[in-house]
């Protein structure tokens, strides 16, 4: 799902507060998971009353990810800095293992709540 098609939808949606900070975290996610892992990814984004918003990205990796770093160190990489902005700009985020007919991987995924 590339941005301008997450912002579409968001806005058709009227999820509008919520464009820019999902099309980050999107993006974050998305990369992570073609960047670490060797196999398909893909993008998946869940609205849940009465006002979470879940971005999540699935790859064929079930290694864990690596644990984001600290804000400052974010801050200052010039790369690396995906999951840290995650955990900066979500207000949660987490991974889980998945076993789907014989193949295996894992969702990262965040959420944000409309303000």
């Amino acid at each position: 799902m590339s941005r301008r098609t997450l912002r579409l939808i968001l806005t058709v949606h009227g999820l509008i507060s919520l464009v820019d900070i999902a099309e980050l975290l999107a993006t974050e996610l998305v990369a992570n998971a073609v960047r670490h892992t060797k196999g398909p990814a893909a993008l998946r984004v869940r609205w849940s009353p009465p006002g979470t918003l879940r971005i999540g990205a699935w790859d064929a990796d079930p290694s864990p990810p690596q644990p984001p770093q600290p804000l400052a160190a974010v801050l200052e990489a010039e790369d690396g800095r995906g999951l840290g902005l995650v955990r900066a700009c979500a207000d949660v985020w987490g991974w889980q293992p998945l076993v789907r007919d014989g193949s295996r991987g894992k969702f990262v995924w965040c959420e944000v709540g409309a303000a």
